[in-house]
């Protein structure tokens, strides 16, 4: 279709065709391109990515280059940083605050991981029960997640490690016993959020089973604020283990940062860097999860994403 208009300068009923160009059509992406696009471009996400990568890749790799026992008497007690039997120094009894550093990240990691698994499958599956199915079911099941959510956490993994041996499986699974409420308050908002749109009933319709349109149909569109929290539980669980550990209901057979400085505490004035780098070691690691779940937070909430 054209358009008809009347040049400058022509003669008064001698119209000029003009046509109209096409408007280009936007491209529109998939999402997860959108979302990983945009948390590519968040400087903040990549410097905890670099910061997160770099611990992993000392506390997995370094004890192999080290080759030494965490518990071995190494060197005098007390001996300050950057001397040569100790770049970091050595602690109360003589032991490497280099080689216990990296030794213990790993079993803090560790326990920060599986833990922080653990408490998400068991938000997930109880908060998407709840929100999917409502009624008694609903009810039931937050009744049992407001007991868990009103007991005092650290308190209640203290019982749970003290009941039983403090072993890092102990303790991994009284993290994970008492840090999942949120994430099933989460998952249970987010399930009656999308249980009654249309493509959900759609799959009612079609004769699709409720365990098909749990974990198939609601759970993909309901993951991006599950996924910040899981991240974010990770780190959580960083700092519980080391507040077990500092507190003495730790793995003693197992050099962790909370452990390093829960045994250097009584001497924080006269070997402070036996406190101070494992609670360094700790922040870092906080802090770059919480970079990467903020990075992660912004690139798949879509209200932020259209700003």
């Amino acid at each position: 279709m054209t358009k008809t208009a009347t040049l400058p300068g022509a003669a008064a009923g001698a119209p000029t065709a003009i046509a109209s160009a096409p408007r280009p059509v936007p491209k529109v992406e998939h999402p997860t391109v959108e979302a990983l696009r945009m948390f590519v471009r968040n400087p903040s996400a990549i410097v905890g990515i670099v910061m997160l990568g770099v611990v992993l890749v000392v506390s997995i790799a370094g004890p192999w280059f080290l080759d030494a026992d965490p518990f071995e008497i190494r060197t005098a007690p007390l001996t300050p940083p950057f001397s040569e039997d100790a770049w970091l120094g050595s602690d109360y009894l003589g032991r490497d605050v280099l080689t216990t550093l990296v030794y213990g990240g790993r079993a803090t990691l560790l326990v920060g991981a599986v833990a922080a698994l653990l408490s998400v499958i068991i938000g997930i599956t109880l908060g998407a029960f709840a929100g999917y199915y409502g009624g008694k079911i609903d009810a039931a099941l937050m009744r049992v997640t407001e007991f868990f959510q009103v007991l005092p956490a650290l308190l209640f993994a203290m019982v749970v490690v003290t009941l039983f041996s403090p072993t890092l499986v102990t303790v991994t699974l009284a993290i994970g016993i008492v840090s999942w409420p949120g994430t099933a308050r989460l998952t249970r908002a987010e399930f009656l959020k999308f249980r009654g749109l249309e493509f959900v009933r759609a799959e009612r319709a079609i004769g699709a089973r409720d365990a098909r349109i749990i974990w198939k149909v609601i759970l993909p569109n309901a993951l991006p604020p599950l996924v910040v929290s899981a991240t974010l539980a990770v780190g959580a669980a960083i700092l519980f283990e080391a507040g077990l550990s500092f507190l003495g209901l730790g793995d003693p057979n197992q050099m962790s940062w909370g452990l390093m400085i829960g045994s250097s505490r009584q001497y924080v004035l006269s070997c402070w860097w036996a406190v101070a780098f494992p609670g360094a070691a700790i922040f870092v690691t906080v802090l770059a999860v919480s970079l990467i779940g903020d990075g992660l937070n912004d690139a798949l909430n879509p209200k932020l994403r259209e700003r």
